[in-house]
């Protein structure tokens, strides 16, 4: 009987970053796109940050939400940004009790671990601005009275970036809470036939069971903190950072911030590869997604079709790695 123990704990690594590759192939399930990128977005829970997923309608950003929401015993709601929604719609409100003859706070969406807001750029900037507290602070503000957000806490907003009318671009400041920015694409032709027999017969997101739960959450997320970076790296990342706010084709370049973000992302992804230190590799492999959004193109730039990913491409190039 002992021998055909048949719970996750027996059968999983216990490591901690072995959370990120059973949330990985869990979500792996139901979204067919590039493994770096479900990859990312379950490193960024590991990082404490937020993911902005930017894409043609119908590649299946709304469900790669759901299916990470659904892979974790976690609390998940969801904001449908509209140009009618209110600030309160999103952080909650005070109503007056007329028994109580007091104010009773009634939470909104955002009170929950995994926060889903689809088509972030169809509110209106006002409603947009009432994410900013929750994503860098974790807590609401609301008639004077603050209230904490239950950790983890992780937003995963979704964009069409094709489509003008009736949106509201994100503000910078908006855009630099994000952590990552990712495109899913467009399936390969295998992955897209496979997607069809599956996802006409069934619906696969209701079929999915979390493989983790809180407690392995919090202690994959505290041992990402605790990983040993040498000082080395970390002026390595700021070389990076005042190469990007040097370059004549940058406006603005990258905060601190976002070296700040750039490198809880090179820890997590460090810890998802079982090692007790970070690399230069890792901060190579993910500071295209960290950063490149947060960079405001010259006009003459843009003109010429430059992005901000080649702006970091050139960054990484002449940037002296630490030995």
């Amino acid at each position: 009987m002992e021998a055909s123990v048949t719970t996750r704990e027996a059968q999983v690594d216990a490591h901690p970053g072995a959370i990120i590759d059973r949330i990985a192939a869990n979500v792996r399930r139901v979204i067919h796109a590039p493994d770096d990128v479900l990859r990312l977005c379950v490193i960024a829970l590991i990082a404490e940050g937020h993911v902005i997923l930017e894409d043609a309608p119908g590649v299946g950003k709304t469900q790669l939400a759901k299916a990470i929401a659904r892979s974790v015993e976690l609390r998940f709601s969801r904001a449908q940004f509209t140009p009618d929604l209110l600030p309160s719609d999103v952080t909650g409100v005070s109503v007056y009790n007329q028994r109580t003859t007091t104010f009773e706070f009634r939470p909104g969406p955002v009170f929950t671990n995994i926060l889903l807001v689809d088509e972030i750029n169809r509110a209106s900037p006002k409603t947009q601005a009432a994410l900013l507290e929750c994503m860098q602070e974790r807590q609401v503000t609301v008639d004077g009275a603050t209230y904490p957000l239950d950790p983890p806490f992780m937003v995963i907003a979704t964009q069409n970036p094709i489509e003008y009318e009736g949106t509201y671009p994100l503000p910078e400041a908006q855009l630099d809470r994000f952590m990552l920015l990712l495109h899913l694409g467009y399936p390969d032709l295998a992955d897209e036939a496979r997607m069809l027999g599956e996802q006409s017969a069934s619906d696969t997101l209701m079929d999915l069971r979390p493989v983790a739960d809180t407690a392995e959450i919090v202690a994959a997320i505290a041992a990402a903190r605790a990983l040993h970076v040498d000082e080395s790296l970390n002026r390595y990342v700021v070389a990076l950072l005042r190469h990007t706010r040097n370059d004549a084709r940058i406006t603005l370049g990258a905060s601190p911030r976002a070296g700040i973000a750039l490198m809880r992302v090179a820890r997590a992804r460090a810890l998802g590869l079982r090692r007790e230190f970070v690399t230069p590799d890792d901060v190579k492999a993910v500071a295209g997604a960290v950063l490149a959004h947060r960079l405001i193109l010259a006009p003459e730039a843009r003109s010429a079709g430059t992005t901000g990913r080649d702006v970091i491409t050139d960054a990484l190039l002449h940037t002296p790695v630490p030995l």
